[in-house]
């Protein structure tokens, strides 16, 4: 195995603070609030307890999948909005999957690099808002039409209108298919349940314990410094995770149908992470920012890491990039204290998990002479994944960081590591210490 990656050299890079909405489970229509809005209303009470003004950021950085056509360089938009003012530069960074972890890496090399101090960075998505599309006949038609200018060639373009042209583009399906494999995500992880002998009953029971321990988290108010409550234009108000499911079984789980494979698949809607809308920010600080203003700090970046592999088996990214940010930082599996793999399916985290153990694996595809190790679940998805909180593809990156570093400060963990997999072909991973 072999990593393109350079290490973070530099400035200590701090996280003082962050913030997040709730994640909205989409209900077959646009949700209350676009990507924008929702960047907006996590990122306003996180500002407003700042001992700094929002115009002393250097830059602000957004990872956003589908930004709508309102959002052009979403990250400008929001940063005008929630008044960082005109002088502060904004982008917005595209990675899948991993654009919120990718922001915060961003913003974490300029702070170590000495090019900026102070950085708000996160991601957003509204996937209940991803456009529904004419098809390309349509489109064609469309432009005919608009050329003809007699009568008689609107009445002949008229006539070649079929009602086929009317066939919707599901914008989010396309979304979530790999070109280059023409295979939506959800049969990547079939792939791996196969390869890997990953069950159907190992997958419902992954799910539920996903649902159960977000509910116990959410009962027990550990999620309440990390969300912003939410008002929409209706009054509607909303303060946790709506798609996560108490009550669920095993029985439940086990009635679902494959989704993704419907003759032979173990890949159910059950056990696979939802589609939801979100946002979440953390502000990054350097050594020089966190004296000027006294801030507090709530942990550090010590160290992130990009793989790429078989676009066909994307959802192993954790495993490359993980082995190749441990054997940098010459770590041992044992000496993280908490672990966060997004759970994109239930079949994906655990095809990792075996592929972690597996010595065949470590040597063939990650170079190793020996298995990275086991992960134990009290040190897994503490409170839960993608199953039970959603997966917003823009903000999923950001959550999972910020989310482990208030699992740190509360189990008084020292080093946790932040992983996810990428639509594509790719792994990030992020290594996080307490302060």
């Amino acid at each position: 195995m072999t990593t393109r990656n350079l290490p973070m050299r530099g400035r200590p890079v701090y996280v003082i603070d962050g913030s997040r909405t709730p994640c909205l489970k989409a209900r077959g229509v646009p949700g209350p609030f676009t990507a924008s809005d929702l960047a907006l209303r996590a990122a306003q009470p996180l500002l407003a307890r700042q001992p700094f003004e929002p115009h002393e950021f250097d830059q602000v950085i957004l990872g956003c999948a589908i930004p709508g056509p309102d959002e052009a360089n979403i990250a400008r938009v929001v940063a005008l909005r929630a008044g960082c003012g005109k002088a502060v530069p904004a982008w917005t960074v595209q990675r899948n999957c991993g654009s919120g972890m990718q922001a915060i890496d961003s913003a974490a090399r300029d702070i170590a690099a000495g090019r900026s101090g102070l950085v708000l960075a996160g991601g957003a998505e509204a996937m209940s808002h991803a456009p529904v599309l004419f098809n390309q006949a349509m489109v064609t038609w469309l432009g005919q039409w608009q050329r003809a200018r007699r009568l008689s060639d609107r009445l002949r373009q008229l006539a070649q209108f079929r009602l086929s042209h009317l066939a919707p583009i599901i914008g989010l399906l396309r979304g979530l298919t790999d070109p280059t494999v023409g295979l939506i995500m959800g049969k990547t992880a079939e792939i791996l349940a196969w390869r890997f002998g990953v069950s159907r009953e190992e997958m419902d029971a992954f799910a539920r314990q996903s649902h159960r321990r977000l509910a116990a988290a959410q009962a027990e108010g550990r999620l309440a410094d990390e969300i912003e409550p939410l008002f929409d234009g209706g009054g509607e108000f909303y303060d946790h995770d709506n798609g996560v499911r108490p009550d669920v079984t095993l029985e439940k789980l086990a009635a679902l149908k494959p989704v993704f494979d419907r003759d032979f698949g173990l890949v159910t809607a059950g056990n696979s992470s939802q589609v939801t809308d979100g946002a979440a920010w953390l502000i990054l600080a350097s050594e020089e920012a966190v004296k000027r203003y006294d801030l507090n700090v709530m942990g550090q970046i010590v160290d992130c890491t990009w793989a790429g592999l078989d676009p066909a088996q994307m959802g192993l990214g954790p495993v490359y990039a993980s082995a190749s940010l441990l054997q940098r930082q010459r770590l041992g599996m044992d000496q993280i204290d908490f672990w966060e793999i997004n759970e994109a399916f239930a079949a994906q985290v655990l095809a990792c998990l075996k592929a972690l153990a597996d010595e065949t694996f470590c040597r063939e595809e990650l170079g190793l002479d020996h298995p990275l190790g086991e992960i134990g679940h009290d040190r897994l998805n503490v409170d839960g994944g993608a199953i039970a909180v959603g997966h917003p593809v823009g903000m999923s990156g950001a959550r999972i960081v910020l989310h482990l570093l208030r699992i740190l400060q509360q189990k008084q963990g020292d080093l946790g590591l932040a992983t996810l997999c990428i639509g594509g072909g790719q792994g990030g991973a992020m290594l996080l210490k307490r302060v």
